[in-house]
């Protein structure tokens, strides 16, 4: 998050993308540090996916991603 932020900063938009599973905490640092940037969260887990779920996954979010980095109300 604090890589987003020092992006934001520049003028240059950023979307952080995690699992699912660290919403909560990524509200929690977001209200800890004042700072909430735009994120997606993907199905949890990662790491054990293969390359075709990988891609299945990354399919199902690019809409989202772009969506962020494109609002107004940043």
């Amino acid at each position: 998050m604090h890589d987003i932020a020092d992006l934001e900063r520049r003028g240059v938009p950023g979307v952080y993308v995690a699992s699912a599973v660290f919403e909560h905490a990524a509200d929690a640092q977001g209200s800890a540090i004042g700072f909430h940037p735009g994120r997606v969260f993907v199905p949890h887990p990662i790491q054990d996916r293969t390359d075709d779920e990988m891609s299945r996954i990354a399919s199902d979010s690019v809409d989202s991603i772009v969506a962020q980095l494109m609002a107004t109300d940043r």
